[in-house]
């Protein structure tokens, strides 16, 4: 028999995962007011079963693409979280090493290197050639089918039961809501119609075929993304033997010497999508180029012996800069934890992307010659323009209630 007083300390861990990113919005601060009032009802409706997912704000974000999101609130957050923790060390070890999605220690940098050894392995040190082939599936999230979602998932789980940390029917029940949960029926909108209006229809879940769809960004999308296409990743590996091969989300590489090979593997590719997980291959976004010609990856371009940043990476920094810029002539100047902890975690975020490639110049221009001079009354630079730190040390830093908090967990 389960014991249920272990939930409310995992619930309690999950509030604290859910916080870490979230600290100072205004969900999470509304939720804190009252923290051990809310966290005691959603311990009561999780035992009692009477967890329902609560309403998402809907809204279209311009940048990097126009996309739409489904923000759920911080209280759902904190059931992804739980549901996250139960669930993520059982599916990890499932995964191929050469995934990097929302995987512990699997930071996109790793993904560049990894392609960088593949290029360099495959060509014998750039000595010989090779070709790199790479695909993007088309509307990956929009096209999820979610009832074969569920069923690898539960499919996994039964097989694994004694490493499940909880009720295995409680955690069912919990994926099935969060899984089948049509977030399009129960949302407040925020957002322009001619926003709206201008999105493609295969890039919203208002337009998604019946059971498919997952809202992007969520925690637990990013763990079903994966959980979607290990499979497709063990059947690249182990049945088609393919020895240079990595995915992030729905972009995957192949790499191989022999360039007609790649053109067959193509086709292969497509009918297995199609076939098993009703996905497909985007039609124009089809990469296949000899390593000489140098491949795109997200914000970086990978040529033999060198990687470069993209230039639209660079513009966002600008934007991003300039935004901050604006609040803090907005505030008068005047610092206060948000603006502090927002330039912080902002300008260290691009400088650790970018510190990896060719950018040094590009990073001493930025914040030399387009952060406010105002901000160095309060911060300093570190390092080879590495590092942003604070001149007043931790006074940045929001105080943890984690002291207040578990001692009340005790006590129960």
């Amino acid at each position: 028999m389960w014991d249920t007083n272990t939930l409310l300390m995992d619930l309690f861990q999950a509030y604290y995962d859910a916080r870490k990113n979230k600290r100072n919005t205004n969900n999470q601060l509304k939720f804190e007011i009252h923290l051990e009032r809310n966290l005691l009802q959603l311990y009561d409706e999780l035992v009692k079963g009477l967890y329902q997912v609560g309403k998402s704000i809907y809204f279209i974000q311009h940048t990097p693409v126009k996309r739409e999101i489904f923000a759920w609130s911080f209280r759902d957050r904190i059931i992804h979280h739980l549901i996250y923790n139960y669930i993520h060390k059982i599916f990890e070890k499932q995964f191929i090493y050469d995934s990097y999605s929302c995987r512990e220690w699997k930071w996109t940098n790793l993904w560049v290197k990894r392609l960088q050894k593949a290029i360099r392995w495959c060509s014998e040190n750039y000595t010989k050639d090779c070709y790199i082939l790479k695909l993007d599936i088309s509307w990956y999230f929009m096209g999820i089918n979610k009832k074969i979602l569920y069923t690898k998932v539960k499919e996994t789980l039964d097989k694994n039961r004694n490493e499940i940390p909880c009720d295995y029917d409680f955690l069912l029940d919990l994926l099935q809501k969060v899984i089948f949960n049509n977030c399009t029926q129960n949302s407040i909108f925020k957002w322009k119609r001619e926003d709206y209006i201008w999105l493609p229809k295969n890039k919203s879940l208002f337009f998604a075929e019946e059971w498919k769809g997952l809202p992007i960004w969520n925690l637990t999308s990013q763990l079903f993304s994966n959980i979607y296409l290990k499979d497709f990743d063990r059947y690249m590996q182990d049945i088609w033997e393919i020895k240079y091969y990595g995915r992030y989300v729905d972009d995957f590489y192949i790499v191989h010497h022999d360039k007609e090979y790649l053109k067959s593997m193509i086709s292969k590719i497509s009918h297995y999508l199609k076939q098993d997980l009703e996905l497909s291959v985007h039609p124009k976004k089809i990469y296949l180029q000899h390593y000489i010609k140098g491949v795109l990856f997200l914000w970086v371009f990978i040529k033999p012996h060198r990687t470069y940043i993209r230039k639209r990476t660079i513009w966002f920094f600008y934007k991003k800069v300039e935004a901050l810029n604006g609040e803090f002539q907005n505030r008068n100047y005047k610092m206060d934890t948000h603006l502090a902890n927002n330039f912080l975690s902002v300008i260290n975020s691009y400088l650790g992307m970018l510190q990896h490639h060719k950018s040094y110049k590009i990073r001493k221009k930025i914040l030399l010659t387009q952060v406010s001079s105002y901000f160095w009354n309060h911060f300093y630079i570190s390092g080879n323009y590495t590092l942003i730190k604070s001149k007043n040390g931790n006074i940045w830093k929001s105080p943890s209630l984690q002291n207040q908090l578990w001692p009340f967990n005790n006590n129960l």
